[in-house]
């Protein structure tokens, strides 16, 4: 029931989103931004899972991983500068991301084992 609820709202945030970015593309980006998916994934870990280390450490992993996935922008940052098309900066902006995963993973071993 609990993997049914997440998707559900899930896809109803995301489906929202997309319709809204049509007309309102600011209003649309600010959803995105939000916190959401961190929102629905800490209680429904907790509950599932009933541990609370385990959440917790979910939590921090999120706050080190938000600004390494801020990396998947940059490309488009750079549009106008280096001519890139729309998908020349997605696919930049998905390798980052690829060399974020790994900076992320190495970042919190060192943070979260005591330094």
């Amino acid at each position: 029931m609990t993997f049914a609820l997440n998707v559900a709202v899930s896809a109803l945030v995301i489906a929202l989103a997309s319709w809204l970015s049509r007309r309102f593309p600011a209003t649309a980006g600010f959803l995105i931004a939000l916190p959401l998916a961190t929102m629905l994934v800490l209680p429904l870990s907790y509950l599932e899972h009933g541990d609370r280390t385990t959440s917790v450490l979910l939590a921090r992993s999120i706050l080190v991983a938000i600004p390494v996935s801020l990396c998947f922008f940059v490309p488009f940052l750079l549009t106008g500068r280096f001519g890139l098309s729309f998908w020349q900066a997605y696919l930049y902006g998905c390798a980052a991301l690829a060399m974020g995963y790994f900076a992320h993973r190495g970042l919190t071993r060192w943070l979260f084992s005591g330094g």
